[in-house]
């Protein structure tokens, strides 16, 4: 398929887990892809992974709790390609906490990086998306739909872009732009693999987020989102899509 041929896709979070397999998936259905990521050197070896594949690609660093650094980043985009057909914001972060232990700092760190982020990005990209039609897919998650033990701020971010992501699809849908979410559960990325619990954690309860048919990588996730943004999802704006193997079934 070749869904995104002669088309610009903004992917955050393309050095890792959804984030690199959406920015590969699209590449290889012929999108030029604008790969972003806190970490420019994961960013790049994206983007030379796409290019080795003859596909094309452009890496950019970018904090994108960092209204500045988003306004750059956006405009870096449209001065290299000259126009921005989707945005696939899958930046994000990650923690565990005793909500009675959950520090103010770390509270704002998720909702900043999660929720602040994917909003600055979706208002900087929405009137490249309206001049020549387009479609945003954003990261909530199962937790945004379930409660998720001591993810009082993970969970309150991501129901914060779930709203924001519906919001998007009403005020546009005249407008030539569609936005939809998709929900991962059970999904093995980086962040995932990397967190740590409080020692009040009950282990008991992660059966409320365990996928029904074993946990996947990240590619299962990157062709939904490709669908979503494709023309394949013409008549579908504003839905939450869940990937997660059963898990709230």
């Amino acid at each position: 398929m070749r869904r995104f041929e002669d088309r610009v896709v903004l992917v955050t979070g393309a050095g890792g887990g959804i984030g690199q397999a959406s920015a590969q998936r699209m590449a290889r259905e012929g999108g030029a892809v604008f790969c972003v990521d806190l970490n420019e050197a994961a960013a790049q070896a994206t983007a030379e992974a796409i290019d080795a594949e003859g596909g094309s690609a452009t890496a950019r660093a970018c904090d994108i709790s960092d209204e500045t650094a988003v306004k750059a980043c956006v405009a870096d985009c449209i001065e290299r390609y000259g126009s921005l057909y989707a945005l696939v914001n899958m930046a994000g972060v990650l923690r565990f906490d005793d909500t009675e232990q959950l520090s103010l700092d770390a509270w704002q760190k998720i909702i900043d990086v999660n929720l602040t982020g994917t909003m600055l990005l979706c208002r900087e990209v929405l009137p490249h998306l309206v001049a020549g039609g387009g479609s945003i897919v954003n990261a909530a998650s199962t937790a945004a739909l379930s409660g998720l033990p001591c993810g009082v701020a993970y969970s309150a971010s991501k129901g914060g872009v779930l709203a924001l992501t519906r919001s998007i699809a009403v005020e546009y849908a005249k407008r030539g732009v569609r936005a939809n979410c998709v929900c991962p559960g059970e999904i093995k990325t980086g962040m995932t693999s990397g967190v740590t619990f409080p020692e009040s954690f009950d282990f008991a309860l992660m059966s409320r987020i365990t996928a029904l048919t074993g946990a996947r990588g990240p590619e299962a996730v990157a062709g939904v989102i490709a669908l979503l943004a494709s023309d394949d999802g013409i008549h579908i704006t504003g839905e939450d899509i869940r990937v997660d193997g059963g898990t709230l079934s």
